[in-house]
């Protein structure tokens, strides 16, 4: 039986030759004895049960205390990384210019160098049809003076044959 404090404040006990009846307030005295040793036991375990309780949330507030700085350690990670990869990314595109820029002069540099050889070509071309035509007109100048000692032969020949029939 459980024993409230309006029990305790409302138990009246019967008059007897001597006062109260002492059986009465000694088993109403175990009552509240049991009642109060339930109380003290349930508080134990109430304060006991509190104790574990802000242990654990102690618990939980170290680790979210834990998770933020994780999370603001990651985030700060990333956003090295971020940067990181920004500052990769401006190397990588300018040595790609720089290589695009040294090929764009090399290629320059060729055509360069086959215009100069195109037009030494054409100059080598020009001055050999030159040689050529002169060495033709030398040939045929030299067929012409042949052709021309051939006809002063033949005519001397021709003379020849004329005298000596004549």
């Amino acid at each position: 039986m459980k024993i409230t404090p309006v029990d305790v404040q409302q138990k009246q006990f019967r008059m007897r030759f001597r006062g109260f009846d002492v059986h009465e307030v000694d088993n109403f005295l175990e009552e509240i004895a049991e009642a109060l040793e339930e109380f003290c036991r349930e508080n134990k375990l109430q304060k006991e049960e509190i104790q574990r309780v802000r242990r654990e949330l102690q618990q939980y507030e170290e680790r979210e205390k834990s998770f933020k700085r994780a999370m603001m350690n990651t985030q700060k990670v990333l956003d090295e990384m971020k940067g990181n990869a920004k500052k990769e990314a401006k190397l990588v595109v300018s040595e790609a210019e720089v290589k695009a820029e040294k090929i764009l002069n090399a290629a320059h540099t060729r055509l360069a160098q086959i215009h100069e050889d195109v037009s030494e070509l054409k100059r080598q071309r020009v001055q050999f049809e030159v040689q050529f035509r002169a060495l033709l007109d030398s040939y045929a100048k030299v067929l012409d003076v042949d052709k021309e000692d051939i006809e002063t032969l033949e005519a001397a020949e021709d003379k020849l044959k004329f005298l000596k029939r004549g």
